[in-house]
């Protein structure tokens, strides 16, 4: 189901990394197996196929249910982790994703589900017709904005199985689109029960922040480029035909499958392959910059998780700015696999194409491809969470001495009309005034960049532990929630954590509760149970109060 993914703003690889990800998982997964005995892609779908069989009872399948792979991961010694998506009477079910864990032999060893609720519903008829359920979506999309005039209103609704809340129920997911009044796209999916019309859930459906070139933010970066007869063109063969495009100003709703108005995506081109001036007036100062971003985000997942693309499957994005008029975010849409840039008001924001929002936005789309955690509640928090911990250390990788790296997040794009000097702090979460610090019973009921400080917070203390400390000029001084003091295992051990935890373990409903247990297994499967690393992760999470 396609989605987009922002910063809310109201909402190179370096030689000199000590040890990437994927090199510490090949060492902490040993015996390795021989290459060309360990098993494929296609030998692991087998595998888990025949353990699905086996094993229907516990996984909670059906002759009413299928399911489909979504994702595959298979380790250096051959241990295999299959990630499917369920259907209920060819209904897809929200909370019903699973993952099989095999051994390298392909024997079934567990699986992670995304609920345990058994689903056996009387009626796959809804009592609610879909127009309904489209008015309501409608009218949640207007109050979410606060009366606004909106135009051009859509609403796109289909039936569901919803898992997620209860007892398995018939429901509408309906996606409703709009623009507001200065033609910006505002998106809400509404969850509504198909039998009583009774709201079940609601969330944005655009989650705001949010060669060489000489670029806004970053200097001036090399960049791969392709010649075309005499003129160059912004687009990298080396990543997958990644580009960047012009969307001179206009916008569109090509959300979720609804097509109101496309955008443009005018490639831009060079007759010297000396791209930009670093000056807002040059419209390909800003599109240096996200191509910079989109190439350092494709060379952090390779580089260090082994990652080939955002999908995995060494396809590249495409990147648009200049979208909209004073457009104060930036976004990843899953229909078009591309991000989008706006320039920004002048007082609030600048253009939004710095590069921790680049990587914050492109790691929406891994998310998507893997755990898709639930963009609502505590599941929502730690969607954005991810996004936040991976731009974060997408910066830090690029090693980039104009844009150097930092805990906090868009502190490139904010200016004066903003009042603080970044969207969000990782080391102490509440300093922009909303963010949580520590997790309470109440967390999940935050707007999900707010509840994502628990886990911002928990990931500062992990890689740099808790007190007062300098990085690279910047200070932080790192409380903790239980009076603790935490000590530091480093950011590509924190990477190597959080990037298996969500790949292998976490599924779309995981809570915080969840993340703890997922990001413990990782720990486990790196480094050993009871290794200074997995005591880490358990002494971070109970810092911000998840134990």
């Amino acid at each position: 189901m396609s989605r987009t993914r922002h910063i809310r703003g109201s909402r190179l690889a370096t030689a000199g990394v000590a040890a990437t990800a994927a090199t510490l998982l090949a060492a902490a997964l040993s015996p390795a197996a021989d290459a060309a005995d360990r098993p494929t892609r296609t030998s692991a779908i087998e595998h888990a196929a025949a353990a699905l069989v086996t094993h229907a009872a516990s996984l909670g399948l059906t002759t009413a249910q299928d399911s489909t792979v979504r994702d595959v991961v298979v380790d250096k010694n051959g241990t295999q982790h299959v990630r499917y998506d369920r259907t209920y009477r060819q209904l897809p079910v929200l909370g019903g994703d699973f993952v099989v864990h095999l051994a390298s032999d392909g024997a079934y060893r567990s699986a992670s589900r995304a609920t345990r609720t058994s689903i056996s519903l009387a009626s796959v008829t809804p009592r609610l017709a879909a127009p309904k359920a489209a008015d309501l979506a409608v009218n949640a999309l207007r109050a979410a904005n606060l009366g606004e005039t909106l135009k051009k209103v859509q609403a796109k609704p289909q039936l569901v199985v919803d898992a997620l809340h209860g007892s398995p129920k018939l429901a509408w997911r309906t996606d409703a689109v709009a623009q507001d009044s200065l033609g910006n796209p505002v998106a809400r999916t509404v969850l509504t029960d198909a039998r009583t019309g009774a709201q079940i859930d609601a969330w944005d459906s655009i989650e705001t922040a949010t060669g060489d070139g000489k670029s806004l933010y970053g200097g001036t970066v090399a960049l791969e480029t392709t010649l075309s007869g005499s003129t160059y063109q912004l687009k990298d063969a080396t990543r997958g035909n990644t580009y960047t495009g012009d969307a001179a100003n206009k916008t569109d709703l090509c959300i979720f499958g609804i097509c109101i108005s496309r955008a443009p995506s005018t490639l831009f081109t060079d007759a010297d392959n000396h791209w930009g001036t670093g000056a807002t007036a040059d419209r390909s100062s800003a599109a240096v910059d996200a191509q910079y971003g989109t190439n350092e985000t494709w060379d952090y997942y390779k580089n260090v998780h082994g990652r080939n693309g955002i999908a995995g499957d060494g396809k590249g994005s495409y990147n648009r700015v200049h979208y909209g008029s004073n457009y104060n975010n930036a976004f990843w849409d899953d229909s078009c696999f591309c991000m989008t840039y706006g320039d920004g008001d002048g007082t609030t924001f600048g253009p939004l194409v710095a590069l921790d929002v680049a990587g914050h936005e492109m790691s929406h789309g891994v998310t998507s491809k893997t755990a898709a955690l639930t963009y609502s509640g505590e599941s929502g928090g730690l969607n954005e969470a991810t996004s936040d911990v991976f731009g974060t250390l997408v910066e830090w990788h690029a090693n980039n001495a104009s844009d150097a790296g930092d805990y906090l997040i868009g502190e490139k794009i904010v200016r004066s009309g903003f009042g603080r000097d970044a969207l969000r702090y990782m080391d102490k979460p509440s300093k922009d005034g909303n963010s949580a610090d520590c997790w309470s019973s109440s967390v999940g009921n935050l707007d999900v960049h707010y509840s994502s400080g628990v886990a911002n917070h928990f990931a500062y203390l992990l890689a740099e532990g808790s007190g007062a400390k300098t990085l690279n000029g910047v200070s932080y001084n790192s409380p903790t929630c239980n009076g603790s003091t935490v000590a530091g295992i480093g950011r590509d051990k924190l990477g190597a954590i959080w990037y298996r935890a969500l790949t292998v373990y976490m599924t779309s409903s995981t809570k915080y509760a969840g993340a703890r247990t997922a990001s413990l297994n990782a720990a486990k499967d790196l480094y050993g149970t009871g290794s200074t690393e997995y005591n880490a992760v358990a002494a971070a999470w109970s810092a911000v109060n998840v134990s």
